[in-house]
C-alpha cells in the first residue's frame, strides 16, 4: 500500500486549510449557508443584497462577476454584514435602504421597513385619480415617507402633508422626499394624528398605514420585527383597531365631499374594521375592504358623501 501523499511545500499545506472563498460566488454561497443555519428570513436574497453592497456591485453584477476572486477588504466587509444579518438584524437596516414602488428609500430603526402590500394604497390612488390630477392629500403615520413620497412622485400636480409622531422618523421622511425630488410639494408635521386639529374639508385624499398589530400578534412576530422595528409603529390597543377608530373623526372633518380614506389594516381585521366604520356616527357614503394579491384583507376604503349627488364614488 502506497503512503498517503504529503504536502510538497508550506504553500500547499496552507492552501489545504484555507477557508477563504475562491470566488465571489463561493462567498455568496457560504453566506447563504450561514444564514440558513441562523434561520433568518430569505437567506439567499439577504446574501445577495449584502454581497452587492460589500463588493460594490448590482445584483446583475454579482452574476456577471461571479467567478472573480474577491478583494480582501471587500470580503472582510461582506463577512461583517453577514454577521449582523446572522444575528437577526433586517437586511434593510444593514443596507440602510429599501425599495418601495420603484423608488429607493432610506430606512433607519426609527421607521418601519416599507412592505410590498402597502403599495396597494398607491395603486388604488392611481385608479381614483388621473396621473395629471391636482389634489391635496395627507399621509398619517408616514414613517419613512414611503406613501407620501410615492404619491407625490406618481402625481406631479399633487401636494401633500406627511405626519408622524416621531421627529426622527419625520426627518427620514424629509430626506427621502428630497432624494426622490418631491420635497417642494410635501409639508412635514410632527404630531399625533389621533389628536390632530386638522383644517376642515381641506383634503381630497387621506392615506395611512397606522399601527394595527394586537399585543398577542406582536408576541408571535418574528424576532427580526420584534427586536429591531419600532414597536410604537406596530402595536395598537382594542384588538388592533384603536388607531383606526381615532382616525375616523379626523378623516370625516379633513376630507372634502367625495374625499377618500385609504387605511391599511391587518389581514384578519376586514370585517371588524368595516363594521366599526359603518357603525360610527360619521355617515360615510361607502365603506369597503380591498384585498391584497394573496386574497387577504388589506385596505379599508372609505368614501365621504358628495354634496352634488349624495352618491359615493
Amino acid at each position: 500500500m502506497s503512503e498517503r501523499r504529503r504536502p510538497s511545500s508550506l504553500r500547499e499545506l496552507l492552501a489545504k486549510h484555507d477557508t477563504r472563498p475562491g470566488t465571489i460566488n463561493d462567498a455568496v454561497l457560504c453566506a447563504e449557508k450561514q444564514l440558513i443555519a441562523a434561520k433568518v428570513d430569505s437567506p439567499r436574497l439577504s446574501a445577495e443584497l449584502l454581497a452587492a453592497k460589500a463588493f460594490g456591485l448590482s445584483r446583475l453584477g454579482l452574476i456577471m462577476r461571479a467567478k472573480d476572486k474577491p478583494d480582501d477588504a471587500n470580503l472582510t466587509a461582506f463577512r461583517e454584514l453577514v454577521s449582523r444579518r446572522e444575528k437577526g438584524e433586517p437586511a434593510a437596516y444593514i443596507l440602510g435602504e429599501k425599495e418601495f414602488f420603484g423608488l429607493t428609500f432610506r430606512v433607519t430603526p426609527d421607521v418601519l421597513i416599507p412592505r410590498p402590500e402597502t403599495e396597494l394604497i398607491v395603486e388604488e390612488v392611481q385608479r381614483l385619480f388621473p396621473a395629471n390630477a391636482s389634489f391635496a392629500f395627507a399621509d398619517f403615520g408616514t414613517g419613512s415617507g414611503a406613501l407620501a413620497v410615492a404619491l407625490a412622485h406618481e402625481f406631479p400636480a399633487a401636494r401633500g402633508l406627511a405626519v408622524d409622531v416621531c421627529g426622527h422618523a419625520l426627518e427620514v421622511a424629509r430626506q427621502n422626499a428630497r432624494a426622490n425630488g418631491v420635497e417642494e410639494r410635501l409639508a412635514f408635521q410632527c404630531a399625533d394624528f389621533t389628536r390632530l386639529d386638522f383644517p376642515v374639508a381641506s383634503l381630497d385624499l387621506l392615506v395611512s398605514n397606522p399601527p394595527y398589530v394586537t399585543e398577542s400578534e406582536y408576541a408571535e412576530l418574528s424576532p427580526e420585527v420584534r427586536f429591531f422595528e419600532p414597536r410604537l409603529a406596530l402595536v395598537s390597543p382594542e384588538q388592533g383597531l384603536w388607531h383606526l377608530e381615532a382616525l375616523l373623526p379626523v378623516a370625516r372633518l379633513a376630507l372634502r365631499p367625495g374625499g377618500v380614506l385609504l387605511c391599511e389594516i391587518g389581514s384578519g381585521q376586514g370585517a371588524a374594521a368595516q363594521e366599526l366604520t359603518r357603525q360610527s356616527a360619521y355617515e360615510f357614503a361607502h365603506v369597503s375592504i380591498l384585498k391584497d394579491y394573496a386574497g387577504l384583507d388589506r385596505i379599508l376604503k372609505v368614501v365621504l358623501p358628495s354634496q352634488k349627488c349624495g352618491e359615493c364614488a
